[in-house]
């Protein structure tokens, strides 16, 4: 998959993904923040690219621990977001928590 179509993909099912998990898991607002990050074009290619692979993990069904396990099923999940964090947080700005605040609030 190209770069592109990763974007695409990603802005296709990330709200759906979103809408699904809720405020079920503590860490919704960096995943969002993330997603606009990932879209802003002050971002880094590298920064780009890491958002996406994380993205794309949280997106699809194929997990290393599925998601429907009650308690454990987005621990895997949570390790590649905080770990992809750790990696790009000099290029997470307060403008994309600003609109990930607005998004959890719409």
């Amino acid at each position: 998959m190209k770069e592109n179509e990763r974007i695409e993909f990603i802005k296709t099912n990330f709200w759906k993904k979103i809408k699904e998990t809720g405020k079920k898991i503590p860490f919704v607002k960096d995943v969002i923040a993330m997603y606009y990050c990932l879209l802003d074009d002050n971002t880094s290619l590298t920064a780009k690219a890491s958002i996406a692979f994380a993205l794309l993990y949280f997106i699809s069904p194929i997990d290393a621990i599925p998601d429907v396990i009650l308690a454990l099923g987005y621990t895997d999940d949570a390790g590649v977001i905080a770990s992809t964090l750790l990696l790009i947080k000099s290029q997470l700005k307060p403008e994309h928590y600003t609109k990930a605040n607005e998004s959890l609030s719409d």
